[in-house]
């Protein structure tokens, strides 16, 4: 009996983020700044991961283009920030698990409330226009304008500041390399949120279910499964994720307003198309490549800093039209 020949594993992608580094070490020249460029790269690009990888989620396994996504991630931001006034003591105080704790309480209370709005948005927005992308982008595009109209009621037009926890603020140094410690703790949520989903997608049964839903809905309802039920699902995690995202880039930045979702999709789309539609892990290469570029462009040049992820995603495309790992060839 002949043994099955497995797949070489491409790793091709992943020699593009130390390519990128090291590429970038000369034209910076200090070593110290590079690293902390470097290390402030990898936490914003963990940030984006986790915003993007929401809208990854939806079109990978649904087929639904998500133009509202930048909504999730607004109310996420305020969300997080409604629930961090009544906890301001834990903020301020001098113990890190304290400072956690309130961050912790944020984050869930922002996955919450944008899983649920996930919900209502799917059912009464995109579950009528399933399979028909242009109507798609439309009325999701609506649903985005309606959100950010809705938040300048609730919570105001005017900016809000969102200070970081009194243990999160500072540096760590290392020699001469000072190394913030909210992007510490954005690197490990980033890398827990990538973890968990290989995890969930690839190793558990829920996960073979709505990979077999994508393949053959039909063959999975005939066998007593609700798939319409798991995409239900997925669209209320992806929801969530996208306001996590939201609740980690209003921290990063310590303001907030009502345009944060807009702000941040741009660099959505291009790290989406960038590591392929639908693929989870070259999203998270894409962020990575893409953050990195948008900070040493922004060191070295700062006008050329958007300018400079395009032409990366140009590039990307040019080498291979599909991105970086397609799975959806739509």
């Amino acid at each position: 009996m002949t043994a099955v020949a497995r797949p070489r594993a491409d790793l091709w992608p992943l020699a593009l983020l130390p390519a990128l580094a090291l590429i970038a070490l000369p034209l910076v020249g200090d070593p110290s700044a590079w690293i902390t460029l470097t290390v402030a790269g990898l936490a914003m690009g963990m940030m984006i991961f986790v915003v993007a990888s929401g809208l990854t989620l939806i079109f990978g396994l649904m087929d639904v283009l998500n133009f509202g996504h930048g909504a999730f991630i607004a109310v996420g931001a305020y969300a997080a920030f409604s629930v961090l006034g009544p906890v301001s003591a834990w903020l301020g105080a001098e113990t890190l698990a304290l400072n956690l704790a309130a961050l912790l309480v944020a984050a869930l209370a922002a996955m919450a409330v944008t899983g649920a709005l996930g919900l209502a948005f799917e059912r009464v927005i995109v579950r009528p226009v399933y399979g028909h992308h242009l109507k798609q982008i439309l009325i999701t595009m609506g649903g985005l304008v309606v959100a950010e109209q809705m938040i300048r009621v609730l919570w105001g037009a005017d900016q809000k500041a969102m200070p970081l926890p009194a243990g999160l603020r500072g540096a760590v140094m290392a020699g001469d390399v000072a190394i913030e410690k909210f992007r510490l703790l954005a690197v490990g949520v980033g890398l827990v949120v990538f973890i968990a989903m290989q995890l969930v997608l690839n190793r558990t049964r829920i996960g073979l279910l709505i990979r077999a839903g994508v393949e053959n809905g039909e063959m999975v309802e005939a066998l007593g499964y609700r798939v319409r039920r798991l995409f239900v699902g997925v669209f209320m995690a992806g929801s969530a994720l996208a306001g996590l995202g939201g609740a980690l880039w209003a921290l990063y930045r310590e303001t907030l307003t009502a345009d944060i979702g807009g702000e941040v999709m741009v660099l959505v789309f291009i790290v989406i198309i960038v590591g392929g539609l639908g693929s989870v892990g070259g999203c998270f290469i894409g962020s990575l490549m893409v953050a990195l570029m948008a900070n040493y462009t922004g060191y070295l040049a700062p006008k050329f800093a958007l300018v400079s992820n395009i032409a990366l995603m140009a590039a990307v495309l040019m080498w291979r039209p599909n991105g970086l790992y397609p799975v959806a060839k739509r």
